[in-house]
């Protein structure tokens, strides 16, 4: 699916010399207010875990001390949920890792959200990369699954992000801008507080590259600035923008600093408890 690590590597890095990050660069005008600003930690555990697994992740993710000024949610399996919830302590939160785009019914295998604001689940991931590609889920139902869930009470981590073909294509703001539009198609200016978006490049997902800094900066301040200009400008000044693809224990701190980074959507990194506890002390410039 993926070119090999090193090849890959060489590809990005060369996109990344051909791109033009200062003329897209896009700085804040106001300071982030803390509360509605806080740096934030996702940890997506995806399809992994058994009750002995789970167990001692949650065990090594109680015992590590995390900063009060960061909002950390993790994301275990539908099944783990409830065992999750119950023990793992503050100031960790849980989410689910997606949910059904309208009321629940007669919809096997699915999860409505009312199931999942019941159950006191606060946050839900919608829109990632997995659930695009293999789920065919497209930019339409992705906004649609937004507004509902933001309907019903959760809170959104919406994700975007382009594969490796689409970027070296040319074609990457015209993803990242139609993924965006579908979003703000059916989110109302208020309902922006009760959402993050996630910046995940596909071709950076479990393979263990990394966007560059630069890369990452320029992507977030286009995004930053593409709400600015087509949702209201307040909203894109305390939108809080993750970045996910392959964040570790190592390359946690330089992206923490970059100026329109907010946090992270930690994927395998998230499944280590000492490394998601490193991560989640990884941020400086909100502190």
């Amino acid at each position: 699916m993926f070119a090999s690590t090193s090849l890959l590597h060489q590809r990005v890095q060369l996109q990344a010399a051909r791109s033009p990050a200062a003329s897209r660069a896009h700085r804040r005008m106001t300071i982030v207010a803390r509360g509605s600003g806080r740096f934030f930690i996702g940890g997506n555990w995806k399809c992994n875990g058994t009750i002995d697994s789970v167990t001692q992740l949650v065990k090594d993710l109680n015992a590590g001390s995390v900063p009060s000024t960061v909002e950390i949610v993790v994301s275990p399996t539908f099944v783990h949920l409830d065992m999750v919830k119950r023990t793992l302590r503050a100031p960790f939160q849980v989410a689910a890792q997606d949910c059904w785009v309208s009321k629940g019914g007669a919809f096997t295998g699915e999860v409505s959200a009312e199931m999942l604001h019941d159950f006191g689940i606060p946050w839900v991931i919608l829109g990632h990369s997995e659930r695009r590609s293999l789920c065919r889920e497209d930019d339409e139902l992705v906004g649609m699954k937004c507004e509902y869930a933001l309907s019903q009470g959760l809170k959104v981590i919406a994700c975007i992000g382009e594969t490796l073909e689409q970027r070296e294509s040319g074609h990457m703001w015209d993803v990242i801008d139609a993924q965006l539009q579908a979003i703000a198609n059916h989110t109302t200016i208020g309902n922006w507080t009760n959402m993050v978006v996630a910046y995940e490049p596909v071709w950076a997902i479990g393979t263990g590259v990394v966007a560059t800094p630069e890369q990452a900066q320029e992507v977030h301040a286009h995004v930053r600035a593409w709400v600015a200009k087509n949702v209201n400008p307040q909203v894109a000044d305390t939108l809080r923008i993750l970045y996910g693809g392959s964040v570790n224990d190592q390359n946690c701190e330089t992206l923490a600093n970059l100026e329109d980074v907010d946090g992270f959507l930690v994927g395998g990194a998230s499944l280590k408890g000492p490394s998601f506890i490193k991560i989640c002390n990884s941020e400086h410039k909100h502190s």
